[in-house]
């Protein structure tokens, strides 16, 4: 039960500082949709979504109206579809095809799960699916991709690392019509969970229920809200205890809604990721909690730190307010997507350089980010093994989002449109890795990962 309290301090959140529920996104198991024949594989699919998801917007349509809680995204995710094409053979483009027509008949805003699991190297259907992403992100408006290429425990695959620089750069070429759109829905992981309900990394891992509902909460305007109110002389320690409890009040409003939602259902709930992740909008962004903590502006010396502390706090703070914390929960901190981070990289306090710094203490990784058109696409699969090497030593998840703007320069900018928002191009590190990318193999696990 929730009292009256609880609930008009949560309309005040939503109605001020934009707090919302991202996303509830569904997991589905394809796994039973395995097939020899592509054909009859791609109809179980569609079969299976539109039947297991019929309800999933109506759901959180009524769950909105019912508490006045924007859900912002209805999402789906599935098995990592290279699996399913390691059984089928053929062109895995037609799995892309049968999801997209699936996502249309149920009204979700994304599917995931387009995706190869590659870390320790490549099973049937992982190289005929890595290799179709670039087309298979073109043809579909949902569709969204993602492909594990390194762990803790497995190391780095750079045969697969090597391969990716080059499908990043097709997907934004095939899409450059379209604000290169296609790269922003692909992401590189490494450390990928099973359970992250955002788009465009989600897929449902194969130790996850048959169905499942998982919840996103984002609420970086609330976190700043509580912050402005602290008194100038505050210390850190008086900061993170105002963070903690500010997440503790979003995570909660997350538990609600994915009890509800899993009730309606009729499906197990997963797990609430809470990741303070922002949008373009005007006090919806990460980078203005960081300087709310003090910062002139974001990118500076201190920013690290800062950002570490807001990613301990806020993780704290949810697991206190839920049994299911999970995903990726921390702070994001893409560029196209987060107001404050657009500034400061347009006025060139925030370089790629700080930002891969900044990724080895929050969630994900390098995300849309906006690079020059012609970087050579051995730099963005270094970029990739860089952020990968974070990820398999911090045993962390990173990722790399990177959008080459095809035609653009430094300077100018992409926009999206929507959550995705836009971005100035940024400065890039041009000395070759070429030589390095060119040897392939793997780089080996840490020595860390033998912990058993």
């Amino acid at each position: 039960m929730h009292n009256l309290s609880d609930i008009m301090e949560t309309i005040k959140m939503i109605q001020e500082e934009n707090l919302d529920i991202r996303t509830t996104t569904m997991g589905i198991s394809l796994l039973d949709c395995a097939d020899t024949d592509i054909d009859r594989s791609c109809e179980k699919v569609y079969n299976k979504i539109t039947t297991r998801a019929k309800d999933l917007v109506a759901v959180g349509e009524s769950i909105e109206k019912k508490y006045g809680i924007p859900i912002i995204n209805k999402r789906i995710s599935v098995t990592p579809i290279a699996i399913l094409a390691g059984v089928s053979g053929g062109d895995p483009v037609k799995y892309a095809h049968a999801l997209e027509r699936a996502a249309q008949t149920v009204g979700v805003n994304f599917i995931g799960g387009y995706s190869a699991l590659v870390q320790k190297g490549f099973s049937p259907g992982d190289r005929e699916l890595i290799e179709s992403i670039p087309r298979a992100l073109a043809e579909t408006d949902h569709v969204c991709s993602s492909v594990n290429i390194g762990s803790t425990k497995g190391g780095i695959n750079m045969d697969a690392v090597a391969k990716m620089g080059p499908i990043v750069r097709a997907c934004a070429e095939l899409t450059k019509d379209r604000q290169c759109i296609g790269a922003a829905k692909l992401v590189v992981f490494c450390n990928a969970v099973e359970d992250n309900p955002f788009m465009a990394g989600a897929f449902h891992g194969t130790g996850e229920p048959d169905v499942v509902i998982h919840v996103g909460v984002s609420g970086p305007g609330v976190v700043r809200a509580a912050l402005k109110k602290a008194p100038d002389d505050a210390d850190l320690t008086q900061i993170a205890e105002i963070i903690k409890k500010t997440a503790f009040k979003i995570t909660r409003m997350g538990q609600m809604v994915g009890t509800e939602a899993s009730e309606m259902l009729g499906v197990p709930f997963g797990i609430v990721d809470l990741s303070l992740a922002p949008t373009p909008a005007i006090g919806d962004s990460v980078a203005h909690i960081l300087e709310a903590i003090g910062l002139e502006e974001v990118g500076g010396y201190g920013t690290t730190a800062a950002l570490a502390m807001l990613n301990d706090a806020v993780k704290k703070g949810g697991v206190m307010a839920s049994s299911s914390v999970g995903g990726l929960s921390g702070a994001f901190i893409p560029v196209s997507e987060d107001a404050g981070m657009i500034a400061a990289a347009r006025s060139g306090s925030l370089t790629l350089e700080k930002l891969e710094a900044m990724t080895a203490v929050c969630s994900v990784g390098l995300d849309m980010i906006v690079i020059p058109g012609d970087t050579h696409e051995d730099i963005i699969s270094a970029m990739i093994a860089d952020e990968a090497a974070i990820g398999m030593v911090n045993q962390k998840t990173t990722a790399v989002r990177v959008i080459p703007a095809i035609g653009l320069k430094e300077g100018e900018e992409l926009d999206f449109g929507g959550l995705l928002g836009y971005g100035p191009v940024m400065p890039i590190n041009r000395r070759s890795p070429s030589k390095m990318i060119g040897r392939g193999g793997k780089i080996p696990a840490p020595i860390h990962s033998l912990k058993n």
